[in-house]
Protein backbone atom coordinates (compact mmCIF):
# COMPACT_ATOMS: atom_id res chain seq x y z
CA UNK A 1 0.00 0.00 0.00
CA UNK A 2 1.17 3.51 -1.09
CA UNK A 3 1.81 6.43 1.21
CA UNK A 4 -0.76 8.38 -0.52
CA UNK A 5 -3.47 4.90 -0.47
CA UNK A 6 -2.18 5.22 3.43
CA UNK A 7 -2.90 8.86 3.54
CA UNK A 8 -6.47 8.47 2.10
CA UNK A 9 -7.26 5.43 4.36
CA UNK A 10 -6.55 7.53 7.56
CA UNK A 11 -8.54 9.94 6.91
CA UNK A 12 -11.46 8.19 5.31
CA UNK A 13 -10.94 4.65 5.82
CA UNK A 14 -12.47 4.13 2.41
CA UNK A 15 -16.30 3.66 3.60
CA UNK A 16 -18.87 5.01 1.95
CA UNK A 17 -20.14 6.88 -1.50
CA UNK A 18 -21.15 10.08 -2.27
CA UNK A 19 -24.88 10.73 -2.95
CA UNK A 20 -26.71 14.20 -4.17
CA UNK A 21 -26.18 17.32 -2.21
CA UNK A 22 -23.06 16.43 -0.44
CA UNK A 23 -25.20 13.39 1.28
CA UNK A 24 -22.15 10.32 2.08
CA UNK A 25 -23.81 6.67 2.89
CA UNK A 26 -21.68 5.21 5.72
CA UNK A 27 -21.43 1.67 5.25
CA UNK A 28 -19.30 0.95 8.23
CA UNK A 29 -22.45 -0.85 9.58
CA UNK A 30 -25.65 -2.63 8.23
CA UNK A 31 -27.55 0.73 9.22
CA UNK A 32 -26.15 2.26 5.90
CA UNK A 33 -26.97 6.04 7.60
CA UNK A 34 -27.32 8.79 4.78
CA UNK A 35 -24.99 11.85 6.68
CA UNK A 36 -25.59 15.56 5.53
CA UNK A 37 -22.49 17.59 5.82
CA UNK A 38 -21.34 18.43 8.75
CA UNK A 39 -23.49 16.02 10.78
CA UNK A 40 -22.76 12.78 12.03
CA UNK A 41 -24.51 8.87 11.88
CA UNK A 42 -27.05 7.39 14.38
CA UNK A 43 -24.21 5.75 16.40
CA UNK A 44 -21.92 9.07 16.31
CA UNK A 45 -18.64 7.55 15.19
CA UNK A 46 -18.50 8.32 11.69
CA UNK A 47 -19.38 11.50 10.49
CA UNK A 48 -19.63 13.30 7.06
CA UNK A 49 -17.00 16.13 6.44
CA UNK A 50 -16.74 18.05 3.06
CA UNK A 51 -17.78 15.01 1.76
CA UNK A 52 -15.46 12.31 3.16
CA UNK A 53 -17.19 9.75 5.85
CA UNK A 54 -14.48 10.03 9.02
CA UNK A 55 -14.32 8.53 11.88
CA UNK A 56 -15.39 10.89 15.07
CA UNK A 57 -12.78 9.01 17.27
CA UNK A 58 -8.91 8.48 17.20
CA UNK A 59 -6.98 5.97 15.77
CA UNK A 60 -5.75 4.79 19.85
CA UNK A 61 -2.00 3.86 19.82
CA UNK A 62 -0.49 2.28 22.43
CA UNK A 63 3.63 3.71 23.53
CA UNK A 64 5.07 1.09 25.69
CA UNK A 65 7.60 4.24 27.14
CA UNK A 66 8.79 2.52 30.58
CA UNK A 67 12.23 1.14 29.50
CA UNK A 68 13.15 4.35 27.43
CA UNK A 69 11.33 6.93 29.53
CA UNK A 70 10.36 8.75 26.42
CA UNK A 71 7.50 11.22 26.93
CA UNK A 72 3.83 10.27 25.32
CA UNK A 73 2.93 13.22 22.84
CA UNK A 74 -0.28 14.58 23.82
CA UNK A 75 -3.20 13.74 21.03
CA UNK A 76 -3.45 16.26 18.77
CA UNK A 77 -0.22 18.12 19.38
CA UNK A 78 0.53 19.99 15.78
CA UNK A 79 4.13 19.63 15.92
CA UNK A 80 3.98 15.88 16.04
CA UNK A 81 6.71 15.07 13.52
CA UNK A 82 7.03 11.08 13.50
CA UNK A 83 9.74 10.50 15.27
CA UNK A 84 8.72 10.22 19.09
CA UNK A 85 6.96 6.91 18.64
CA UNK A 86 9.43 3.76 18.25
CA UNK A 87 7.88 1.33 15.93
CA UNK A 88 9.02 -1.69 17.12
CA UNK A 89 7.13 -0.54 20.74
CA UNK A 90 4.02 0.65 19.52
CA UNK A 91 1.21 -1.02 19.34
CA UNK A 92 -1.93 0.00 16.69
CA UNK A 93 -5.28 -1.16 18.79
CA UNK A 94 -8.61 -1.53 17.00
CA UNK A 95 -9.77 1.50 18.75
CA UNK A 96 -11.03 4.41 16.41
CA UNK A 97 -9.87 1.38 13.83
CA UNK A 98 -13.02 1.27 11.89
CA UNK A 99 -14.77 -1.96 10.63
CA UNK A 100 -14.67 -4.62 7.76
CA UNK A 101 -18.78 -4.30 6.73
CA UNK A 102 -19.73 -4.88 4.58
CA UNK A 103 -17.66 -7.95 5.33
CA UNK A 104 -15.31 -7.94 1.89
CA UNK A 105 -12.85 -5.24 2.37
CA UNK A 106 -9.63 -6.45 4.45
CA UNK A 107 -8.83 -5.03 7.85
CA UNK A 108 -8.46 -1.28 8.13
CA UNK A 109 -4.94 -1.42 9.31
CA UNK A 110 -2.62 -4.08 9.02
CA UNK A 111 0.25 -3.25 10.05
CA UNK A 112 4.11 -4.95 9.88
CA UNK A 113 6.75 -4.73 12.53
CA UNK A 114 9.52 -6.34 13.90
CA UNK A 115 10.26 -7.68 17.04
CA UNK A 116 13.69 -9.57 18.43
CA UNK A 117 14.71 -10.28 14.56
CA UNK A 118 11.06 -11.88 13.71
CA UNK A 119 8.50 -10.26 11.63
CA UNK A 120 5.22 -9.88 12.61
CA UNK A 121 1.74 -8.94 11.43
CA UNK A 122 -0.96 -7.59 13.70
CA UNK A 123 -4.63 -7.24 12.11
CA UNK A 124 -6.76 -4.45 13.44
CA UNK A 125 -9.95 -3.84 13.13
CA UNK A 126 -13.28 -3.28 14.91
CA UNK A 127 -15.98 -5.83 15.19
CA UNK A 128 -19.54 -5.35 15.14
CA UNK A 129 -20.62 -8.12 17.59
CA UNK A 130 -24.66 -9.05 17.31
CA UNK A 131 -23.18 -12.16 19.59
CA UNK A 132 -21.79 -10.60 23.08
CA UNK A 133 -22.39 -9.78 25.98
CA UNK A 134 -20.71 -9.78 29.40
CA UNK A 135 -20.21 -12.07 32.50
CA UNK A 136 -20.74 -10.44 35.83
CA UNK A 137 -18.89 -11.70 39.35
CA UNK A 138 -20.51 -10.09 42.14
CA UNK A 139 -18.58 -10.55 45.19
CA UNK A 140 -21.04 -11.08 47.97
CA UNK A 141 -23.31 -13.50 50.10
CA UNK A 142 -26.16 -12.30 50.18
CA UNK A 143 -28.88 -13.91 47.76
CA UNK A 144 -29.77 -11.99 44.54
CA UNK A 145 -32.04 -13.60 43.26
CA UNK A 146 -32.95 -17.17 42.11
CA UNK A 147 -30.70 -18.81 39.66
CA UNK A 148 -32.25 -18.49 36.16
CA UNK A 149 -34.02 -15.11 37.23
CA UNK A 150 -34.84 -12.51 34.35
CA UNK A 151 -32.41 -9.58 35.38
CA UNK A 152 -34.30 -6.33 34.22
CA UNK A 153 -32.84 -2.63 33.25
CA UNK A 154 -35.65 -0.38 32.82
CA UNK A 155 -38.29 -3.15 33.30
CA UNK A 156 -36.84 -4.93 29.91
CA UNK A 157 -35.36 -8.29 30.59
CA UNK A 158 -31.48 -8.15 29.90
CA UNK A 159 -30.09 -11.19 30.82
CA UNK A 160 -30.42 -13.64 33.88
CA UNK A 161 -28.64 -15.21 37.24
CA UNK A 162 -26.80 -18.32 36.41
CA UNK A 163 -24.67 -20.33 38.88
CA UNK A 164 -23.07 -18.98 42.08
CA UNK A 165 -19.42 -19.90 42.80
CA UNK A 166 -17.59 -19.32 45.49
CA UNK A 167 -18.34 -16.34 47.47
CA UNK A 168 -19.60 -15.04 44.59
CA UNK A 169 -22.86 -14.28 42.62
CA UNK A 170 -22.74 -14.62 38.81
CA UNK A 171 -25.00 -13.00 36.17
CA UNK A 172 -25.16 -12.90 32.19
CA UNK A 173 -26.12 -10.22 30.77
CA UNK A 174 -26.96 -9.33 26.68
CA UNK A 175 -26.44 -11.72 24.30
CA UNK A 176 -27.93 -12.45 20.85
CA UNK A 177 -31.15 -13.12 21.93
CA UNK A 178 -31.75 -10.27 23.86
CA UNK A 179 -30.14 -7.67 21.21
CA UNK A 180 -32.03 -9.18 18.45
CA UNK A 181 -34.36 -11.88 19.68
CA UNK A 182 -36.94 -9.41 21.48
CA UNK A 183 -38.86 -6.56 21.07
CA UNK A 184 -36.79 -3.09 19.49
CA UNK A 185 -36.86 -1.21 23.16
CA UNK A 186 -35.27 -4.51 24.58
CA UNK A 187 -32.80 -4.82 21.92
CA UNK A 188 -31.83 -0.83 22.62
CA UNK A 189 -32.09 -1.36 26.35
CA UNK A 190 -29.69 -4.37 25.89
CA UNK A 191 -27.31 -3.03 24.27
CA UNK A 192 -27.33 0.42 26.49
CA UNK A 193 -26.61 -1.84 29.08
CA UNK A 194 -23.43 -3.36 27.42
CA UNK A 195 -22.01 -0.19 26.51
CA UNK A 196 -22.82 0.99 30.06
CA UNK A 197 -20.90 -1.83 31.67
CA UNK A 198 -18.16 -1.71 28.94
CA UNK A 199 -17.74 1.72 29.56
CA UNK A 200 -16.84 1.04 33.70
CA UNK A 201 -20.21 3.17 34.25
CA UNK A 202 -22.81 2.05 37.50
CA UNK A 203 -26.03 0.23 36.36
CA UNK A 204 -28.80 -0.66 38.43
CA UNK A 205 -30.59 -3.76 37.74
CA UNK A 206 -33.45 -6.02 39.23
CA UNK A 207 -33.88 -9.10 39.26
CA UNK A 208 -37.00 -11.10 39.28
CA UNK A 209 -37.69 -12.47 42.78
CA UNK A 210 -34.73 -11.46 44.51
CA UNK A 211 -33.79 -7.63 44.76
CA UNK A 212 -32.10 -4.67 43.38
CA UNK A 213 -28.16 -4.59 42.98
CA UNK A 214 -26.04 -1.62 41.46
CA UNK A 215 -22.89 -3.10 39.26
CA UNK A 216 -20.27 -1.11 38.38
CA UNK A 217 -17.06 -2.76 36.87
CA UNK A 218 -13.68 -2.21 39.86
CA UNK A 219 -16.60 -0.88 42.60
CA UNK A 220 -18.30 -2.63 44.95
CA UNK A 221 -22.06 -3.89 44.44
CA UNK A 222 -24.71 -2.47 46.04
CA UNK A 223 -27.75 -4.35 47.02
CA UNK A 224 -30.94 -2.78 48.16
CA UNK A 225 -28.69 0.87 48.76
CA UNK A 226 -26.53 -1.27 50.61
CA UNK A 227 -22.57 -1.05 49.64
CA UNK A 228 -21.10 -4.67 50.03
CA UNK A 229 -18.23 -4.79 51.60
CA UNK A 230 -16.82 -8.37 52.24
CA UNK A 231 -16.16 -11.50 50.06
CA UNK A 232 -16.55 -14.49 52.19
CA UNK A 233 -13.37 -16.27 53.55
CA UNK A 234 -14.95 -19.19 52.97
CA UNK A 235 -18.70 -21.54 53.67
CA UNK A 236 -19.28 -21.87 56.73
CA UNK A 237 -17.36 -25.34 56.99
CA UNK A 238 -14.27 -24.32 55.55
CA UNK A 239 -14.64 -21.04 57.90
CA UNK A 240 -14.78 -23.75 60.94
CA UNK A 241 -11.64 -25.20 59.34
CA UNK A 242 -9.79 -22.13 59.01
CA UNK A 243 -10.23 -21.11 62.63
CA UNK A 244 -10.90 -24.06 64.87
CA UNK A 245 -7.36 -24.18 66.43
CA UNK A 246 -7.82 -20.08 67.04
CA UNK A 247 -11.07 -21.02 68.81
CA UNK A 248 -10.27 -24.05 70.91
CA UNK A 249 -9.57 -23.21 74.82
CA UNK A 250 -11.82 -19.77 74.42
CA UNK A 251 -15.57 -21.49 72.74
CA UNK A 252 -17.29 -24.72 73.46
CA UNK A 253 -19.28 -24.67 70.53
CA UNK A 254 -18.73 -22.43 67.30
CA UNK A 255 -21.38 -22.25 64.62
CA UNK A 256 -21.16 -20.26 61.72
CA UNK A 257 -24.09 -19.54 59.44
CA UNK A 258 -24.17 -20.15 55.56
CA UNK A 259 -26.85 -20.11 53.21
CA UNK A 260 -24.74 -22.98 51.55
CA UNK A 261 -22.72 -24.82 53.78
CA UNK A 262 -23.56 -24.07 57.41
CA UNK A 263 -20.29 -25.21 59.98
CA UNK A 264 -20.85 -26.84 63.59
CA UNK A 265 -17.68 -27.06 65.26
CA UNK A 266 -17.87 -29.52 67.71
CA UNK A 267 -19.59 -31.94 64.82
CA UNK A 268 -16.90 -30.96 61.81
CA UNK A 269 -13.95 -33.36 61.96
CA UNK A 270 -12.14 -30.67 62.55
CA UNK A 271 -13.31 -29.95 66.05
CA UNK A 272 -13.04 -34.34 66.45
CA UNK A 273 -8.95 -34.57 66.05
CA UNK A 274 -8.82 -31.46 68.27
CA UNK A 275 -10.57 -33.08 70.86
CA UNK A 276 -13.18 -30.95 71.49
CA UNK A 277 -16.42 -31.89 73.85
CA UNK A 278 -19.89 -32.54 72.06
CA UNK A 279 -22.48 -29.54 72.83
CA UNK A 280 -25.20 -31.05 71.55
CA UNK A 281 -26.66 -28.49 69.67
CA UNK A 282 -28.35 -28.94 66.90
CA UNK A 283 -28.79 -27.09 64.03
CA UNK A 284 -32.03 -27.04 61.45
CA UNK A 285 -31.49 -28.21 57.97
CA UNK A 286 -30.12 -31.13 56.20
CA UNK A 287 -27.20 -33.18 58.08
CA UNK A 288 -24.80 -33.52 55.16
CA UNK A 289 -21.42 -35.54 56.59
CA UNK A 290 -20.23 -34.29 60.37
CA UNK A 291 -20.65 -30.89 61.04
CA UNK A 292 -21.85 -29.38 57.62
CA UNK A 293 -25.59 -29.01 57.02
CA UNK A 294 -27.29 -27.66 53.83
CA UNK A 295 -30.50 -25.13 53.76
CA UNK A 296 -30.30 -24.37 57.44
CA UNK A 297 -32.66 -21.41 55.98
CA UNK A 298 -33.67 -19.61 52.85
CA UNK A 299 -31.64 -17.89 50.92
CA UNK A 300 -31.87 -13.92 51.61
CA UNK A 301 -29.71 -10.92 52.46
CA UNK A 302 -29.51 -11.13 55.99
CA UNK A 303 -26.74 -13.84 58.07
CA UNK A 304 -24.17 -15.44 56.00
CA UNK A 305 -26.53 -14.88 52.18
CA UNK A 306 -29.36 -16.36 54.54
CA UNK A 307 -32.60 -14.56 55.19
CA UNK A 308 -32.66 -14.55 59.12
CA UNK A 309 -31.68 -11.62 61.33
CA UNK A 310 -32.01 -13.68 64.44
CA UNK A 311 -28.91 -16.85 64.59
CA UNK A 312 -31.12 -17.90 66.98
CA UNK A 313 -33.49 -19.19 64.28
CA UNK A 314 -31.28 -21.84 62.98
CA UNK A 315 -31.17 -24.00 66.62
CA UNK A 316 -33.01 -26.92 66.62
CA UNK A 317 -32.67 -27.87 69.48
CA UNK A 318 -30.19 -28.62 72.21
CA UNK A 319 -29.59 -31.75 73.85
CA UNK A 320 -29.84 -31.45 77.74
CA UNK A 321 -27.81 -34.62 78.19
CA UNK A 322 -25.00 -33.54 76.45
CA UNK A 323 -25.07 -29.54 76.70
CA UNK A 324 -24.09 -27.89 80.55
CA UNK A 325 -24.94 -24.60 81.97
CA UNK A 326 -22.27 -22.39 80.93
CA UNK A 327 -21.29 -23.55 77.81
CA UNK A 328 -19.59 -20.88 75.91
CA UNK A 329 -21.38 -20.26 72.31
CA UNK A 330 -20.05 -18.39 69.15
CA UNK A 331 -22.35 -17.97 66.38
CA UNK A 332 -20.72 -15.70 63.19
CA UNK A 333 -21.13 -15.48 59.55
CA UNK A 334 -19.00 -16.23 56.93
CA UNK A 335 -17.54 -12.45 56.65
CA UNK A 336 -17.52 -11.84 60.44
CA UNK A 337 -20.00 -9.12 60.08
CA UNK A 338 -22.55 -10.45 61.81
CA UNK A 339 -21.16 -12.04 65.11
CA UNK A 340 -22.97 -13.13 68.66
CA UNK A 341 -21.37 -14.12 71.79
CA UNK A 342 -23.96 -16.76 73.73
CA UNK A 343 -23.65 -18.42 77.23
CA UNK A 344 -26.28 -21.02 78.31
CA UNK A 345 -27.86 -20.70 81.22
CA UNK A 346 -29.35 -22.54 83.95
CA UNK A 347 -32.29 -23.72 81.63
CA UNK A 348 -29.88 -23.87 78.84
CA UNK A 349 -31.20 -21.29 77.02
CA UNK A 350 -28.61 -19.08 75.53
CA UNK A 351 -28.10 -15.77 76.90
CA UNK A 352 -26.27 -13.17 74.63
CA UNK A 353 -23.13 -11.72 76.69
CA UNK A 354 -20.23 -9.67 75.99
CA UNK A 355 -17.61 -11.20 73.50
CA UNK A 356 -14.53 -12.04 75.24
CA UNK A 357 -11.30 -10.38 73.57
CA UNK A 358 -9.26 -13.47 72.20
CA UNK A 359 -12.71 -14.63 70.42
CA UNK A 360 -13.37 -11.34 69.16
CA UNK A 361 -10.03 -11.21 67.75
CA UNK A 362 -10.52 -14.39 65.49
CA UNK A 363 -13.76 -13.06 64.42
CA UNK A 364 -12.36 -9.57 63.41
CA UNK A 365 -9.18 -12.27 61.62
CA UNK A 366 -12.65 -13.21 59.39
CA UNK A 367 -13.08 -10.22 58.27
CA UNK A 368 -9.37 -9.48 57.64
CA UNK A 369 -9.23 -12.92 55.44
CA UNK A 370 -11.94 -11.72 53.68
CA UNK A 371 -11.28 -10.33 50.46
CA UNK A 372 -12.89 -6.62 49.36
CA UNK A 373 -16.09 -7.14 47.86
CA UNK A 374 -16.05 -5.95 44.22
CA UNK A 375 -17.54 -6.48 40.72
CA UNK A 376 -16.27 -8.38 37.61
CA UNK A 377 -17.15 -7.56 33.91
CA UNK A 378 -15.98 -9.51 31.34
CA UNK A 379 -17.13 -8.84 27.96
CA UNK A 380 -17.27 -11.89 25.64
CA UNK A 381 -17.97 -12.24 22.38
CA UNK A 382 -17.82 -14.63 19.25
CA UNK A 383 -15.65 -13.42 16.35
CA UNK A 384 -17.68 -14.65 13.43
CA UNK A 385 -17.03 -15.07 9.57
CA UNK A 386 -17.38 -11.44 8.34
CA UNK A 387 -14.77 -9.86 10.63
CA UNK A 388 -12.13 -13.26 10.21
CA UNK A 389 -12.38 -12.39 6.34
CA UNK A 390 -10.79 -8.95 7.07
CA UNK A 391 -8.09 -11.00 8.21
CA UNK A 392 -7.74 -13.82 5.62
CA UNK A 393 -9.32 -15.05 2.71
CA UNK A 394 -9.85 -18.33 3.85
CA UNK A 395 -11.49 -17.67 7.52
CA UNK A 396 -10.72 -21.23 9.29
CA UNK A 397 -7.63 -21.31 8.78
CA UNK A 398 -7.58 -18.20 10.98
CA UNK A 399 -9.53 -19.93 13.64
CA UNK A 400 -7.66 -22.85 13.54
CA UNK A 401 -4.63 -21.05 14.37
CA UNK A 402 -6.02 -18.53 17.17
CA UNK A 403 -7.10 -22.42 18.78
CA UNK A 404 -3.46 -23.91 18.40
CA UNK A 405 -1.74 -20.87 19.90
CA UNK A 406 0.04 -19.10 16.60
CA UNK A 407 -2.19 -16.19 16.35
CA UNK A 408 -2.27 -13.93 19.51
CA UNK A 409 -5.77 -12.32 19.95
CA UNK A 410 -5.97 -9.12 21.97
CA UNK A 411 -8.75 -6.18 22.96
CA UNK A 412 -7.67 -3.29 22.61
CA UNK A 413 -4.28 -4.42 23.24
CA UNK A 414 -5.58 -6.09 26.40
CA UNK A 415 -5.06 -9.87 26.80
CA UNK A 416 -8.32 -12.45 26.47
CA UNK A 417 -9.24 -15.45 27.20
CA UNK A 418 -10.21 -17.73 24.17
CA UNK A 419 -12.47 -20.31 24.68
CA UNK A 420 -11.50 -24.12 23.43
CA UNK A 421 -13.64 -25.66 20.37
CA UNK A 422 -15.05 -24.00 17.45
CA UNK A 423 -14.95 -20.11 17.01
CA UNK A 424 -13.32 -17.68 18.16
CA UNK A 425 -14.94 -16.75 21.54
CA UNK A 426 -13.10 -14.71 23.77
CA UNK A 427 -13.16 -13.14 26.85
CA UNK A 428 -11.56 -9.58 28.15
CA UNK A 429 -12.04 -8.00 31.39
CA UNK A 430 -13.45 -4.78 30.45
CA UNK A 431 -11.39 -2.39 33.00
CA UNK A 432 -8.24 -4.02 31.38
CA UNK A 433 -8.94 -1.80 27.78
CA UNK A 434 -7.96 1.53 27.33
CA UNK A 435 -10.67 3.91 28.19
CA UNK A 436 -13.88 4.40 25.83
CA UNK A 437 -12.77 1.52 23.90
CA UNK A 438 -15.96 0.30 23.15
CA UNK A 439 -19.42 1.56 20.73
CA UNK A 440 -22.07 0.80 19.68
CA UNK A 441 -24.03 0.69 16.33
CA UNK A 442 -28.19 0.44 16.73
CA UNK A 443 -28.51 -2.22 14.62
CA UNK A 444 -27.98 -2.97 17.71
CA UNK A 445 -24.89 -4.43 18.35
CA UNK A 446 -21.64 -3.62 20.56
CA UNK A 447 -18.96 -2.22 18.77
CA UNK A 448 -15.19 -3.50 19.82
CA UNK A 449 -11.39 -3.62 19.39
CA UNK A 450 -9.78 -6.59 17.98
CA UNK A 451 -6.63 -7.20 17.02
CA UNK A 452 -4.77 -10.30 15.65
CA UNK A 453 -0.67 -10.99 15.72
CA UNK A 454 1.04 -13.65 14.38
CA UNK A 455 4.34 -13.74 12.19
CA UNK A 456 4.78 -12.63 9.01
CA UNK A 457 5.56 -15.41 6.81
CA UNK A 458 2.21 -17.63 9.22
CA UNK A 459 0.06 -14.39 7.78
CA UNK A 460 0.70 -15.60 4.15
CA UNK A 461 0.24 -19.24 4.65
CA UNK A 462 -3.03 -18.39 5.91
CA UNK A 463 -3.96 -16.36 2.70
CA UNK A 464 -3.84 -12.85 4.43
CA UNK A 465 -4.49 -10.04 2.56
CA UNK A 466 -0.80 -9.58 2.17
CA UNK A 467 -0.81 -6.79 -0.14
CA UNK A 468 -2.59 -4.28 2.57
CA UNK A 469 0.30 -5.02 4.37
CA UNK A 470 1.92 -1.45 6.21
CA UNK A 471 5.06 -0.68 7.87
CA UNK A 472 3.94 0.32 11.46
CA UNK A 473 6.48 3.30 10.34
CA UNK A 474 4.53 4.43 7.51
CA UNK A 475 1.16 4.37 9.70
CA UNK A 476 2.73 6.07 12.60
CA UNK A 477 3.62 9.06 10.04
CA UNK A 478 0.28 9.00 8.28
CA UNK A 479 -2.24 8.49 11.43
CA UNK A 480 0.07 9.40 14.03
CA UNK A 481 -0.76 13.57 14.10
CA UNK A 482 -4.36 12.24 14.95
CA UNK A 483 -4.38 9.53 16.82
CA UNK A 484 -4.84 9.24 20.55
CA UNK A 485 -1.61 8.08 22.42
CA UNK A 486 -1.77 6.06 25.26
CA UNK A 487 0.45 4.44 27.72
CA UNK A 488 1.12 0.78 27.08
CA UNK A 489 -0.13 -1.64 30.53
CA UNK A 490 3.03 -2.77 31.85
CA UNK A 491 1.19 -5.98 33.11
CA UNK A 492 0.20 -7.13 29.70
CA UNK A 493 2.20 -8.82 27.66
CA UNK A 494 3.59 -7.24 24.39
CA UNK A 495 1.50 -9.79 21.50
CA UNK A 496 4.59 -10.06 19.31
CA UNK A 497 6.45 -11.23 21.91
CA UNK A 498 3.85 -14.14 22.45
CA UNK A 499 4.40 -15.28 18.92
CA UNK A 500 8.13 -13.90 17.44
Amino acid sequence: MSADTLSTEARSRKFGAQEADGIVRCDACPVLCRIRPGRSGACSRYANEAGHLVRTDPVVLLHDAAEAGAKLVPFGAAEWDGRVLDPSRTFVTGIGAGTTYPDYKPAPFIVASEHEGVETVTVVTEGIFSYCGVKVKIDTDRHLGPERAAIRVNGEEVGHVTTAEYGSQMLSVGGVRHLTGGSKKEGSVTCDTLLRLCAGDSVTMTIDGGHEVVVQAGRAPIVDGTPEQRMRVGCGSATVGIFARQWLGHADEVIVVDDHITGVLTEHQAGKVLGMRPAGIRVKGRRSTPGRYFQVANPGIGWGGTDIADPLGIIQAIDPATAWPGLRLLMTSTTGEHALWLVLDDDLKPVPAEMPAPVRQVVDRIGENCEPSLCTVLFMAGAGGSLRAGVTENPVLLTRSVAAGETKVTMGGAPVTVWPGGGITVMADVTRLPRNAFGAVPTPAIVAPIEFTLPRDLYARLGGHDGDVVAMADVLREVGPAARIDGWNPDHPWPAGEVA
